[in-house]
């Protein structure tokens, strides 16, 4: 990994980049976006044919690629699987893109137990376990950038998406205590916290999706925002105002407010 200056800017260059979730949505983008000549791409993801997919795109463009097809909801088989990756290619920067959404249904009272344990592994328990890793390698080198994708529904306390909005909002305080405990040991980290992106989870909903962006327009933020180094980014940036009148407002107000949130979404794919 280097950071060069280019006309008078700094460039981060990294040459092994891993990325879960890397099959589609956010993490396949951010695989084509970081794909050149020179570079090393670790792939992940659940589904081996749109993965290997965005794989043979990503060699198209001069990149030299390895795929892993792995279900988040097993941390302990991650955490080897990482290790494996990173003795084989140091990984200068991890990028946690991988990720489930589910909401209840509007017929039920509850979300179902199973699922709330699903998106507590693979939303939080898996990347946070991830990140660590990536951290104590990291540390020892004294370099390196690890990405964590929440969203912004981690701002907000969803009654009918407990299991999503509390799973990311565990993930954006372990992002915060992670970057304060690596903040002197050169190795950077950035919460994104994304609205609405068109990818195959948002698509599964059919109420509506203010400020809809298109993966490619996230990736490239997500880039910028490693590059500046930045510890936060919420986007689009309207966004941010939500969060800070979510903290303002009087608790009688806020509930009442988020009690009557609508939302409907398509069950989950099974594959």
């Amino acid at each position: 990994m280097a950071k060069t200056h280019q006309g008078g800017e700094i460039r981060f260059d990294p040459a092994t980049v891993l990325i879960t979730g890397a099959s589609s949505g956010i993490g396949a983008e951010l695989a084509r976006f970081y794909a050149r000549s020179g570079r090393r791409l670790v792939l992940w993801g659940r589904d081996p044919a749109r993965l290997e997919q965005v794989a043979r795109d990503c060699r198209t463009m001069g990149a030299t690629v390895a795929t892993r097809t792995l279900n988040l909801a097993d941390g302990a088989a991650a955490i080897a699987a990482f290790r494996e990756d990173d003795d084989a290619h140091p990984v200068d920067l991890l990028i946690l893109a991988a990720g489930l959404g589910d909401m209840r249904q509007q017929t039920a009272l509850t979300e179902r137990a199973e699922t709330v344990l699903e998106l507590g592994l693979v939303n939080f328990a898996t990347p946070a376990a991830l990140a660590t890793a990536g951290a104590e390698r990291m540390v020892a080198r004294r370099r390196g950038h690890i990405v964590l994708l929440g969203s912004v529904a981690a701002f907000h306390a969803l009654p009918f998406a407990a299991g999503y909005s509390g799973s990311k909002a565990g993930l954006a305080r372990f992002s915060e205590a992670l970057r304060n405990g690596l903040l002197e040991h050169g190795v950077g980290v950035t919460l994104v916290s994304p609205g609405f992106v068109d990818t195959p989870m948002s698509r599964r909903v059919s109420s509506a999706k203010p400020f809809l962006q298109s993966a490619p327009q996230a990736a490239r933020l997500i880039a910028r925002a490693v590059e500046e180094e930045r510890p936060h980014l919420i986007f689009p940036r309207i966004f941010a105002g939500l969060r800070l009148l979510d903290i303002v407002l009087p608790r009688p107000i806020r509930d009442f407010v988020l009690r009557r949130l609508k939302a409907e979404q398509a069950p989950r794919p099974t594959t």
